[in-house]
């Protein structure tokens, strides 16, 4: 399930490259705001590197993400899916949901 260019089975795999920083209810709208955001990644992912968990991130609203080719070559295409996934990332941040998504993993 390859492509011409990568003739190997891969995914399209969204992160947080830089996690938001911890809120509490005192801080003000501004502080909350800065302290809030979130820096994604995307990726192409050979689907062999790729390890299942019991973990998923469900209902994410990404509306017209561009092809896995166009993502791949076309950078304008790649930040404005970028931003869209960042967008997302922080209103689920905001509303509280997925607490474990917006933690930083620990080793």
């Amino acid at each position: 399930e390859g492509s011409a260019d990568r003739k190997y089975g891969h995914a399209i795999v969204a992160g947080i490259d830089r996690y938001p920083l911890k809120v509490t209810k005192g801080m003000s709208k501004k502080k909350f705001a800065k302290r809030a955001k979130v820096k994604p990644f995307l990726k192409v992912v050979n689907y062999s590197h790729i390890m299942p968990t019991r973990y998923s991130l469900e209902n994410l609203e990404i509306k017209n993400l561009a092809t896995q080719s166009d993502l791949v070559t076309n950078p304008t295409a790649r930040t404005a899916a970028r931003k869209q996934i960042k967008t997302a990332f922080e209103e689920r941040f905001q509303a509280g949901k997925n607490k474990w998504f917006f933690s930083k993993l620990r080793f």
